[in-house]
């Protein structure tokens, strides 16, 4: 089969996707870099990927709220094409700012039926940017990003990370399914408080998948960490042979292998 092709979605404010898409080639796939105005120009572009990744930074500034602007954009531009795009058994990523737009978005977790959102990326707890590592650990077999991974050390570096379920019915209903795929934990792989979770996100959720585990938001940077030099503490012999984060990537690429 030919290598799958990544098209990574940039925006002004958007500054992780050359790492991105560095990553999908270091997983074996191929990726691409599109403006988000030429794809709002050429929707029929997104036909060519078999995978579309919203990469980290902050799109149009984090103005209003951040991810809002492109969210807003693609509901009424692009949601049809990207429902499309999934329907077509395709595959979604968010990282970080890319996780708030697939959450404005309504791409991530439908609306509800009253028109609110189910969940959102509120501002963190302590009310400030928060840059640092963190424990991880995968919930449920959902989905398909987090094949075969137990736990990952990956950064994170965000001002509104905090997932926060629009009422508890709402939040027992995504966990009960499978979709709060990814949480934060202390050191030992138990429950975390702050710092350990690092902006107070309700059971400590870190990432969640749509109900076919093809759609994936995470806040941390999984592109942060591919080689063994990337990890903090790597001259201690702490790194593993490869960065935690390169086997999500390695497992979007092989699912169309």
């Amino acid at each position: 089969m030919a290598t799958p092709k990544a098209l990574i979605l940039r925006a002004p404010g958007t500054n992780c996707d050359r790492e991105t898409a560095f990553a999908f080639e270091a997983a074996g796939g191929a990726a691409e870099r599109v403006h988000l105005n030429r794809l709002l120009d050429q929707p029929q572009l997104a036909e060519g990927f078999q995978i579309l990744c919203l990469p980290g930074g902050f799109s149009y500034g984090d103005d209003i709220a951040a991810g809002r602007i492109v969210g807003s954009l693609i509901r009424h531009h692009l949601d049809e094409v990207l429902r499309e795009f999934v329907d077509a058994g395709k595959l979604v990523l968010g990282i970080c700012n890319g996780f708030q737009i697939l959450l404005k978005s309504g791409i991530l977790l439908p609306d509800a039926a009253d028109g609110h959102a189910p969940a959102t990326l509120a501002w963190n707890e302590s009310q400030r940017f928060i840059d640092r590592w963190v424990h991880l650990k995968t919930n449920g077999d959902k989905c398909v990003f987090l094949k075969e991974i137990e736990k990952m050390y990956l950064p994170v570096a965000h001002a509104e990370g905090r997932f926060v379920a629009r009422c508890s019915d709402t939040l027992k209903s995504l966990d009960q399914s499978g979709q709060l795929s990814l949480r934060y934990t202390d050191a030992a792989g138990g429950e975390a408080a702050y710092p350990d979770c690092p902006n107070g996100a309700q059971l400590g959720v870190a990432g969640a998948c749509d109900a076919t585990g093809r759609v994936f938001g995470l806040m941390p940077h999984p592109e942060r960490y591919l080689e063994p030099t990337h990890h903090p503490r790597w001259t201690r012999g702490e790194a593993g042979e490869v960065g935690d984060g390169l086997k999500i990537f390695q497992n979007a690429v092989q699912y169309f292998a």
